[in-house]
């Protein structure tokens, strides 16, 4: 930008790598001239930034962390693209400084990290989205508001499948992967549940939100949590969720496979179904009278939730994926956690492959497996698996700290 264009909104990025390279290509892009100026960029390892070349050029100042920034400069608008256990405590610390934020998915790794990001932007001001890029969608808005009206009748169960491979460097790119909790006993609980595809679980969750910016809220949760990957979290997940008014979500998710499958989506009403297959990505709806309604293909870039960010700074425009609404995908996140000890799948069923992203430990026929299981509508364990493990049901009504009781071998 040059020094005669106005500036309208102030960013600062934090994290520049990774994701955050995703934001920095969009804010970088001519088409925010005179709308936008970003003021810093924030990462303890910028080396790892593509563009830090061009930043530099740019005349774009670099801190380490986001107090580094603070302390010399301000900005409208603070985007949170850190790991997991940063993104709490870094949104907080911005609206502490008067900025709106855009926090990436996930919110943190527990419910008292939402409860204290909501207590922080009420005393601020100042507005909070996080990034489930979907929740500011239009394909995803409009099917929202044809369940709100009622379109398609009562929810009864709603189904996602989401299998994607993850090779070891996957879990070695950083210190935090695959784990409960970082080195300096922060929470993480990173998991496919709690990252990868963590849009997919709390899109469901979205679609039936009895509000445009609300989710609908968990009232229970069994789940039954797999390790093949040598992590200390899990990375195979099967769940059922029951939310307010009774609808049922399942939720199938693993890295542990050798073959990407989803996002498959059936979501089921009493006079309606809404398909989304894992190839086409396009959202089908078929009511019983025999309309069908094509939603189109929902965005998966960054665009969409910058756009609703800008406009909340330069308008107060609502956001429509705040931290409440973010915060029912926290809460089953936890929950799961809880239902049962993670069960690593039995050796001979594990085995390793090279693919095109590296090594890969996955589990003969575990992908069959899962894919059987969303089309019965039940679990691995009441499907008689060999390998599965039933989880305990976990009444979330109430549930407001996780962990919500003492750890076997812990201390929490």
């Amino acid at each position: 930008m040059t020094p005669s264009q106005p500036i309208t909104i102030t960013i600062a990025l934090s994290g520049l790598g990774g994701y955050g390279q995703e934001y920095l290509n969009e804010l970088l892009n001519p088409r925010y001239a005179g709308r936008l100026t970003l003021v810093g960029g924030i990462d303890p390892h910028p080396e790892h930034c593509a563009r830090l070349a061009e930043l530099r050029a740019r005349g774009v100042p670099i801190y380490n962390t986001p107090a580094d920034f603070y302390r010399e400069r301000s900005a409208d608008l603070l985007i949170v693209s850190a790991p997991i256990h940063e993104h709490a405590p870094q949104t907080c610390l911005g609206l502490q400084h008067g900025s709106h934020v855009l926090c990436e998915k996930p919110l943190g790794a527990t419910v008292q990290e939402a409860d204290a990001m909501i207590a922080a932007r009420d005393k601020a001001g100042r507005q909070v989205g996080i990034g489930y890029q979907w929740s500011f969608e239009p394909t995803i808005l409009s099917l929202k508001r044809d369940i709100m009206a009622g379109r398609f009748g009562r929810p009864q169960r709603l189904t996602t499948l989401a299998l994607w491979p993850r090779s070891q460097a996957y879990y070695a790119r950083n210190t935090w992967a695959g784990k409960q909790k970082t080195a300096g006993g922060a929470w993480v609980l990173d998991s496919p549940v709690n990252n990868a595809v963590a849009h997919y679980l709390h899109n469901m969750l979205f679609l039936l939100g009895a509000q445009l910016d609300r989710s609908a809220v968990p009232v229970s949760i069994q789940a039954e949590l797999y390790r093949a990957n040598a992590i200390e979290n899990y990375d195979t997940a099967a769940l059922r969720v029951i939310v307010e008014g009774g609808a049922e979500i399942l939720f199938y998710a693993s890295h542990a496979v050798s073959e990407r499958v989803g996002p498959v989506l059936r979501a089921g009403f009493a006079h309606g179904v809404v398909h989304m297959d894992g190839l086409s990505e396009r959202l089908i709806a078929q009511t019983d009278d025999g309309a069908q309604i094509d939603y189109g293909i929902p965005d998966n870039g960054v665009r969409g939730k910058l756009e609703a960010m800008l406009n909340a700074v330069e308008h107060g425009a609502p956001v429509t994926c705040g931290i409440e609404t973010a915060r029912s995908h926290t809460l089953c996140v936890n929950g799961a956690q809880e239902c049962a000890p993670i069960t690593p799948f039995p050796a001979a069923h594990i085995h390793e492959i090279d693919s095109a992203e590296g090594r890969l430990t996955c589990v003969a026929e575990l992908g069959a497996a899962l894919q059987a299981c969303a089309q019965a509508g039940r679990l691995p364990s009441e499907m008689g698996v060999a390998w599965a493990r039933a989880g305990s049901v976990i009444d979330l009504r109430g549930y407001a700290q996780f962990p919500s009781r003492p750890r076997p071998g812990t201390t929490d």
